[in-house]
């Protein structure tokens, strides 16, 4: 209950500062939009959320003193309803008795960032997911990143129980990105999980009988990523080969690659 607290006053508490500087000037103050679409939604490396096209998008409060705030959003390739007290569940399905797989993720989130004149970058904040159609989904995270120049080292950490995952999971990440000849960037990212083993009863595949989480850490994937901005259009295409590890049970998953394309405005 502790740590539920303390997540919900994090989000709250960015949330609120942000809103109180949106009406500053518009100096002070700017939004982004972007939307895209993508071959598919890969989670972290190795989860399919949709493995044909996925639309992708949101908006992005920025304000001067640093206080960040936004909505990101993905159609899902599956949908769930919990239907068992033991933490089973079943794909959705509607009165005809055909499978309904139209899942919608949205993740809100706020904080605050700022980059030192040293060139030191610091981000903390929180996210909280919520979804349409996938029951015991909608966790809190909070979030830290440190930069400098093209590198980042950051973390995500699981504050609340449920269905994707344990309070206290944890998901380490660093990342270099640089340029190359002809307009085209090019990103490592690498992501390894710790994991919270006392699995909590609404955790995907757990059962009286069964605990799902079998390994206390591994390496979850590796990222390869070139993009190319199309002229001075606000798109932007890219291309995504991934080297994906293993999930909390040891399941190794195969690599992967994924294509899109993105517009900011």
């Amino acid at each position: 209950m502790k740590k539920l607290h303390f997540g919900k006053i994090l989000l709250a508490g960015a949330f609120a500062l942000s809103s109180m500087f949106a009406f500053s000037t518009a100096a002070q103050a700017e939004m982004s939009y972007n939307v895209g679409i993508h071959s598919k939604y890969l989670l972290r490396g190795i989860f399919e959320e949709n493995s044909g096209a996925a639309i992708q998008g949101g908006a992005d409060y920025s304000h001067d003193s640093g206080f960040y705030a936004g909505w990101w959003f993905s159609s899902l390739g599956y949908s769930y309803e919990k239907n068992g007290t033991d933490g089973s569940g079943s794909t959705n399905t509607d009165q005809d008795g055909k499978t309904n797989t139209s899942g919608f993720e949205n993740d809100f989130y706020a904080g605050w960032s700022h980059e030192f004149k040293n060139g030191l970058g610091l981000s903390v904040g929180g996210i909280q997911y919520v979804y349409v159609n996938v029951d015991e989904s909608d966790l809190l995270e909070a979030v830290a990143t440190v930069s400098y120049a093209d590198f980042y080292v950051g973390f995500q950490r699981l504050l609340t129980d449920g269905w994707w995952g344990n309070s206290g999971d944890t998901y380490w990440k660093a990342g270099y990105s640089f340029a190359l000849p002809q307009d085209i960037g090019l990103a490592l990212d690498y992501g390894y999980y710790t994991y919270e083993k006392s699995d909590n009863a609404q955790l995907g595949g757990k059962t009286a009988s069964n605990q799902v989480t079998t390994s206390s850490s591994g390496f979850r994937h590796f990222n390869v990523t070139a993009s190319k901005p199309l002229g001075k259009s606000g798109a932007e295409v890219y291309i995504q080969y991934t080297f994906a590890g293993e999930d909390r049970t040891k399941t190794d998953y195969n690599d992967s690659m994924v294509a899109g394309i993105t517009y900011g405005f």
